[in-house]
């Protein structure tokens, strides 16, 4: 069975402020392009189809033509929602959209509720996860207590048990949106750390024969059976070296997996330039870059007069420009941006502690107050995301 796994979409997203649209939209057509070229029995969308839980119009029209194109394909597509997306509103409709071939799994629940293919060699159980909030669903899977990978081990544990009632032979995968331990972040990817540590162990998807992973935005291989896709787009200079592409997925009928990737359309390459001013204006060495989309770090002494109009003469798609002077010293130099860039919200916040209270470390209680403050703000914010208007 040839199966396209792709994810992290995050329509309605823009990059630094320069839409995104056209290109996702690009995007899409390819997705459908690569479908009926290679002739890909399933497509699976391990989740973050949005980029906010109440997404712009534009972006649900992108969302319902890709859906009406591949229904139309009749190839069976299998989404999972992502930290991203608010569940219940991506869900709606699911049964009736179910019928057309698009299986929408957004309800903890279903977790052990497989879509049902099968080829030549048979039945093929695609069980889809939704990202799984611990303070959110802990109670549906019986726990008291437990953070990310307690509750991603319960429902691993309800797919495995279902898969047992299945006929013998009987390949399973598993779409899931989730950190797994030995995975590399970026800066574009929402912090799921609170309300327990944010990975999981591989070993959590034991006894499936492959695992479509969302929510790092690059592609990588953690074992043969157990990768990421990736964003078909990048979403932050972090990603500059990221090569944007698919899965392209072939289970065997022992349920051994051979995967290849497919590019996805670049928009504009990314560049990130460091140099003084001048010599950003000057040198050819920066000429392949004048039409990338360029972050520009200035190492000038004494920040330069009108530098974001200057650059944007040779370099017009500059999205961000930040100062680094060379001569000065590195700490007091950075933004607190830069400072705190890759930073967890629970570090940023322990950091201040420190910062306002020199050589005195936080006590035990203060972070069990502060990590608490956290969970419940973003309990309060996913339950307002899924609320009707």
């Amino acid at each position: 069975m040839r199966l396209l796994h792709t994810s992290d979409w995050h329509l309605g997203r823009s990059f630094h402020r320069e839409s995104l649209h056209d290109a996702q939209r690009a995007f899409l057509d390819h997705l459908v392009d690569v479908v009926r070229a290679e002739r890909v029995d399933a497509v699976l969308v391990a989740g973050d189809v949005y980029d906010r839980a109440l997404p712009g119009l534009d972006a649900v029209a992108l969302f319902d033509d890709v859906l009406h194109r591949l229904a139309g394909l009749g190839v069976p597509t299998v989404f999972i929602s992502g930290n991203h997306d608010s569940a219940r509103r991506l869900g709606v409709g699911a049964g009736l959209i179910g019928r057309a071939g698009i299986h929408l799994r957004t309800d903890p629940g279903e977790c052990a509720a497989p879509v049902l293919l099968a080829d030549e060699h048979g039945p093929v159980a695609v069980y889809g996860l939704p990202y799984l909030e611990p303070t959110l669903v802990r109670e549906r899977f019986g726990l008291e207590r437990g953070g990310h990978a307690a509750v991603l081990g319960a429902a691993m544990d309800l797919v495995r048990a279902d898969l047992a009632a299945h006929p013998a032979g009987t390949r399973a995968v598993v779409l899931a949106h989730a950190f797994v331990t030995g995975g590399t972040a970026s800066d574009s990817e929402r912090d799921i750390a609170v309300g327990g540590v944010a990975s999981v162990p591989a070993s959590v998807f034991d006894g499936v024969h492959y695992a479509a992973l969302g929510h790092l935005h690059g592609c990588q291989t953690l074992a043969p059976h157990l990768r990421y896709s990736g964003s078909p787009l990048a979403y932050s200079f972090s990603e500059v070296d990221q090569r944007k592409t698919m899965w392209l997925v072939d289970l065997a009928a022992d349920g051994s997996v051979a995967a290849e990737r497919v590019d996805c359309p670049r928009p504009r390459p990314l560049a990130t330039l460091r140099d003084s001013l001048d010599a950003l204006l000057t040198k050819d060495e920066y000429a392949p870059y004048e039409q990338a989309w360029v972050q520009a770090t200035l190492t000038d002494a004494a920040r330069p007069s009108e530098p974001m109009e200057k650059l944007r003469r040779r370099f017009p798609h500059t999205l961000q420009l930040l100062f680094d002077p060379e001569e000065s010293e590195a700490e007091p130099s950075r933004s607190y941006a830069a400072r705190v860039s890759g930073r967890a919200d629970l570090e940023i916040a322990e950091g201040f502690l420190r910062h306002v209270r020199p050589g005195a470390e936080p006590e035990p209680d203060e972070l069990g107050w502060l990590r608490a403050g956290f969970e419940s703000v973003r309990e309060t914010t996913d339950r307002k995301a899924d609320l009707p208007r």
